[in-house]
């Protein structure tokens, strides 16, 4: 049971489905890595590649473009007031570095050289780039960098299982517990939802967070890159809370394909570096675009936002009945709409097995629903992110496979265990 992604060669997908080159089929319930919202190689998107690398304009640095602009403006459309200015990039990573530097130059303009503490939270991921990591809230990941920056800080997330604390007063006072002055912070960056987890906070503390960002002029960041397009049911995954950020970073499903990510903002932020002084040597690739495009005007004709909604009504009771029949190896089910995270804990408590983890993933795959490797704290969290187009009968499927799944893992384990003991 290795630590890696499952050994399955993709070789082509369509739909909800993923096939290998011996024409095995398996139900997707990872979409890639939350990337193929529209489903796994959706027509419109794939003319719309074909169509735009037949035209012959296959990359333009920063230099404009029609179907940069069109993009930008569909994105701009698409988001809250006054989230109006639109800058392209390549991955999430690259979103959430974005932030960070315009975090910082913003603080500076308005509080002067102190002004560049960025608040974030436990167990939170941004990426695998520097800056995204020093943000992040997983010790482990951060060891490689040795020097952190001691203004770089990061608070409890109330998700409400390892955290029991939800109160807004909690976040302040870990900000005082780390000799944080409010006034200077900068910024606070927080998933919408904690990815490794599918961990959601109570909206009450983000709405108290989002006055608080407002009384010390902090902006208010949203790593969306997971959330957006409707993975949650809603659009943006923050209208959960009914707040607006300053600054939303997004990628993933944004094509449903290729390599595409934006940084959306407040213009007066946006706006803090002139043109040509931020480029990405791919920002806006012009294929990347017309994906983009399609995927977008696929979201809206087909109604898979509304449609994520309704199949996470079904979704997330199963998740929870599994829970209840399993509930001494799962903590806690967290997600919405379409995404969902099942806490795989060890027996009497809440410590993570992410052994038990690693064998219920396999034994998924082994019968024909795919899964990313576990992810999440202590990396014992069996992530569920299938595409927006999943029928009820794919979701009723999916959920007795895991179901079996689950029990043969648990028996194998208590097995393993038992002769364990008895060998010692």
């Amino acid at each position: 049971w290795g630590a890696g992604p499952p050994a399955v060669v993709w070789d082509r997908a369509e739909g909800l489905c993923v096939y290998d080159r011996g024409g095995n089929q398996w139900l997707d319930w990872s979409s890639g890595v939350l990337v193929t919202n529209a489903g796994h190689g959706h027509p419109k998107i794939r003319e719309a590649i074909r169509r735009q690398v037949d035209h012959g304009l296959l990359h333009n640095y920063c230099f404009p473009s029609e179907i940069r602009a069109r993009l930008v403006e569909a994105l701009a459309r698409r988001a809250p007031e006054p989230l109006k200015k639109v800058f392209l990039l390549t991955t999430g990573a690259e979103t959430c570095e974005c932030a960070i530097k315009l975090s910082r130059t913003w603080g500076q303009k308005i509080g002067g050289r102190e002004k560049i503490t960025i608040v974030s939270f436990h167990n939170a991921f941004h990426g695998r780039t520097l800056g995204a990591q020093m943000i992040g809230g997983i010790p482990r990941l951060k060891e490689w960098i040795v020097n952190l920056d001691k203004d770089m800080v990061q608070v409890p997330f109330p998700d409400g299982f390892r955290c029991r604390d939800t109160s807004f007063e909690l976040f302040e006072r870990s900000l005082k517990e780390q000799g944080v002055r409010p006034e200077n912070v900068c910024a606070v960056i927080t998933e919408t939802y904690q990815g490794g987890d599918s961990s959601f906070a109570p909206a009450e503390y983000i709405q108290e967070l989002r006055r608080w960002c407002d009384r010390y002029q902090a902006l208010l960041v949203f790593d969306e890159v997971q959330a957006a397009f409707g993975r949650t049911g809603k659009y943006w995954g923050f209208e959960h809370y009914g707040v607006v950020p300053d600054l939303i970073c997004c990628g993933k499903g944004i094509t449903s394909s290729l390599p595409l990510s934006a940084v959306i903002g407040r213009p007066d932020v946006m706006d803090l570096y002139p043109p040509g002084s931020m480029t990405s040597t791919h920002t806006g690739n012009p294929v990347c675009c017309a994906a983009a495009l399609a995927n977008l005007e696929v979201i809206d004709e087909e109604g898979l936002v509304d449609h994520a909604r309704q199949m996470g009504e079904i979704l997330q009771p199963a998740l929870r009945l599994l829970r209840e029949e399993f509930p001494d190896h799962i903590g806690t089910v967290h997600g919405r709409g379409l995404v969902a995270s099942l806490h795989i804990v060890k027996p009497g408590g809440i410590e993570p097995d992410p052994e038990l983890a690693r064998r219920i993933v396999w034994r998924c795959v082994e019968k024909g629903l795919m899964l990313f490797a576990p992810v999440g704290y202590m990396a014992a969290s069996v992530k569920i992110a299938p595409p927006l187009p999943i029928t009820a009968d794919a979701i009723q499927e999916g959920v007795a496979v895991l179901r079996e799944a689950i029990a043969e893992a648990i028996a194998e384990h208590s097995a393993l265990a038992a002769q364990t003991v008895s060998t010692t």
